[in-house]
């Protein structure tokens, strides 16, 4: 079932465009897919976060609770995980080759050491996209020398997946990706397609 969503992401009602209708799924321009390490960046955090009610391109982030960013803590499954500069550069590449493999374009794709941006352009669901891109990073940081075996997880369950409709959303999504994470980590971008392989 194709659920199609209007320019602020969100569901349209059923109807001409909607789950019910048979006509193409619609895409937008690009999403801003941000995943973090595990452990690193828990609701509640002093940074605020992002949840299912606020995730939109330029929406503000949930308020900060320190009651629930302790029970987080309280239930991690192990150490909270920092990306080494390596495993940076590992994890980069890793999602350069998945988008190079599915046909997708990277405008931009910023590896910081709890975190991780990516401005993606595909006619694909975001939740796939970070599923993927967690998949190949995951499997290169286990097959790199840098690897922690005791670690179980390496990344946070979701992520934010924030959909950019138009050209104006994508730019500032690339600037902000590019030139306001502090300084440059592990960056990268790959815009030439190739056909998915089936």
């Amino acid at each position: 079932m194709n659920i199609v969503m209007n320019r602020d992401g969100l569901p349209l009602p059923h109807g001409r465009g909607s789950v019910r209708s048979r006509g193409p799924v619609k895409y937008p321009i690009a999403y801003l897919i941000t995943f973090t390490t595990y452990g690193t960046w828990l609701h509640g955090d002093r940074r605020g976060s992002v949840n299912r009610e606020n995730n939109q391109y330029g929406s503000s982030f949930v308020a900060p609770a320190p009651y629930l960013c302790r029970k987080e803590r309280d239930n991690l499954k192990n150490p909270k995980f920092l990306l080494e500069k390596s495993q940076r550069n590992l994890v980069l590449k890793s999602i350069l080759q998945v988008c190079k493999f599915r046909g997708w374009l990277a405008h931009a794709v910023h590896v910081r050491s709890n975190h991780v941006h990516i401005v993606v352009s595909g006619k694909e669901k975001p939740e796939k996209m970070m599923a993927d891109f967690k998949a190949y990073a995951t499997k290169a940081i286990r097959q790199s020398n840098n690897s922690i075996p005791t670690f179980k997880k390496y990344w946070t369950r979701h992520g934010s997946t924030k959909y950019l409709w138009t050209k104006e959303s994508l730019a500032s999504a690339i600037g902000y990706v590019k030139n306001e994470q502090g300084e440059m980590m592990a960056f990268g971008t790959i815009y030439k397609q190739s056909p998915e392989r089936k």
